[in-house]
């Protein structure tokens, strides 16, 4: 069976039900992003919110149009505004993203989900792709986001979450977050608590992480 054709574009507002759901079906256990959240990611960084989408008989539906099988939202800081142990809702605003600040150096990558029904056919790297050249274009310093790290929860009572991320970075561990993430460019700068609170995969945990705009002017 071949792939569908996967292409990334910005975000419209005739996309927010399916990135709802698409959120219900990444986090059952999170309230989902409601429209607020989404209008005004859109709103104040609409470069920065990012869907991807199929063209596929089995996903198109009897519209036949785009099915949304993935997405990103990204904003800018300035990184000396905030603490390396900062929460996702501190660097978010939310997820309102009304702190986004176009003066910063630094992308934030605030999310990426991809369909579960879609792994495996390389929605995540032609996201990240995105993203990077994002940052390319507008000729910021660095993308920084925080991985969950997904699998730590299942390690938990045998090591601590720094010892779990020195594994997953050294390959000794997968970790299908972080690990996909460090495949792509990004090193880890330290491991954090209570980034993402409730979320039972990650107990809270995850790591900071880096990308470098190898292009940005010495």
């Amino acid at each position: 069976m071949s792939r569908p054709e996967i292409t990334v574009r910005c975000t419209r507002e005739e996309d927010f039900d399916a990135l709802s759901e698409l959120c219900r079906k990444v986090y059952p256990y999170i309230h989902p992003y409601g429209k607020e959240q989404l209008a005004s990611q859109c709103r104040v960084f609409p470069e920065g919110q990012m869907v991807a989408v199929a063209r596929d008989a089995t996903k198109q539906g009897r519209s036949g149009g785009e099915a949304v099988v993935g997405m990103a939202s990204s904003l800018i800081l300035s990184w000396d505004d905030y603490e390396t142990e900062d929460a996702w809702r501190d660097f978010t605003d939310h997820g309102l993203f009304t702190n986004h600040d176009p003066q910063g150096r630094t992308l934030y990558g605030a999310e990426v989900m991809v369909d579960p029904d879609c792994q495996g056919q390389g929605v995540g790297s032609k996201i990240y792709e995105a993203r990077r050249d994002l940052a390319l274009r507008l000729e910021l310093r660095r993308i920084r986001a925080g991985a969950r790290l997904r699998g730590y929860g299942e390690w938990a009572d045998r090591m601590s979450a720094r010892e779990y991320a020195e594994k997953v970075v050294a390959g000794e561990l997968r970790d299908s977050t972080l690990t996909f993430q460090l495949n792509r460019g990004f090193r880890v700068l330290r491991v954090v608590s209570d980034y993402l609170k409730g979320d039972p995969e990650s107990l809270g945990w995850a790591a900071l992480i880096e990308w470098l705009n190898p292009e940005e002017p010495a």
